[in-house]
């Protein structure tokens, strides 16, 4: 088999003209990202949804830069032929734009991503062009955007009112003519997606954004049913692995319970050129 090929922006780009649909999944850690290369993956986002997937947080808000770092290092290591992107946290970015530069550097110094995504529309503009003025590919995020999701009232859909689809298209026009090479329109319906992904230049990616877009994105513990804390209506299930690791888990409760785990072909025996002189061991230790 062939390896496959460094994806780079301009493989994104070729594919948006081509009308070819990108693939996109989250990953937080080495195995994840390795079987996801292996799967052919166009894409992986190092989300900051690992608050929630990972560490058992309420959101995202408290995910740090020194977590994001640490889990985009084991991603890049394990796909490196993937477009890895790493996922700006909460306060980040928000205080100045010197902050977002420093911080966006650091996700291509320290773990050799590729880009990064933040939240956001017209509101973080000048931080989109400091980026990008660094030289640092970017990914706008707009539609639901859960970092500040207590302003919209919690974890709701966008533009689904003549007003907020409005105030999405803005946010859309105005984060391509910053220069941002891609866009993730999270719960946006699908008939302002599709305005939008033909309106842009740019890949438009979805995230419960419907199917006009350019290439879809899910979190990978959604996708193969790890998280059992809720289910988003944009998501299918292609899996349960928590169902088959609990299962397995019980299993293994109920051998070792009963003295059928370890067998002896789980066991190491003493070399048999040694295996006559431990009785005369066993009597030096009586």
């Amino acid at each position: 088999m062939s390896e496959k090929k460094k994806h780079s922006i301009h493989t994104l780009q070729k594919m948006k003209a081509e009308g070819e649909k990108i693939a996109w999944l989250t990953a937080y850690d080495y195995p994840t990202a390795l079987f996801a290369e292996a799967a052919g993956l166009d894409m992986l986002l190092v989300g900051d949804s690992l608050g929630m997937c990972v560490y058992g947080y309420d959101g995202t808000v408290p995910v740090t830069m020194e977590q994001c770092i640490v889990h985009c290092e084991a991603v890049r290591r394990a796909a490196p032929n993937t477009f890895v992107m790493g996922d700006m946290p909460f306060m980040s970015y928000q205080v100045s734009d010197e902050d977002a530069v420093r911080n966006a550097g650091r996700f291509l110094k320290e773990a050799n991503v590729d880009a990064i995504k933040l939240e956001g529309g017209v509101r973080v503009i000048s931080k989109i062009r400091a980026i990008l003025d660094a030289g640092i590919v970017v990914c706008g995020h707009i539609g639901l955007t859960p970092q500040s999701s207590g302003q919209l009232g919690g974890h709701k859909a966008q533009g689904r009112t003549v007003a907020s689809a409005r105030a999405v298209i803005e946010d859309a026009l105005a984060i391509e003519e910053a220069g941002a090479q891609l866009l993730l329109l999270e719960a946006v319906p699908p008939e302002v997606a599709g305005f939008i992904t033909e309106k842009l230049a740019i890949p438009v990616l979805s995230i419960g954004a419907g199917p006009e877009c350019d290439g879809q994105l899910l979190i990978v513990s959604d996708l193969i049913g790890q998280f059992q804390a809720f289910t988003p209506k944009f998501v299918k299930r292609y899996c349960n692995v928590a169902e088959l690791v609990t299962d397995a888990m019980r299993e293994y409760v109920k051998d070792v319970k009963a003295g059928t785990f370890p067998s002896d072909e789980h066991c190491y025996h003493m070399l048999k050129a040694e295996a006559g002189g431990f009785p005369d061991l066993q009597k030096e230790f009586e």
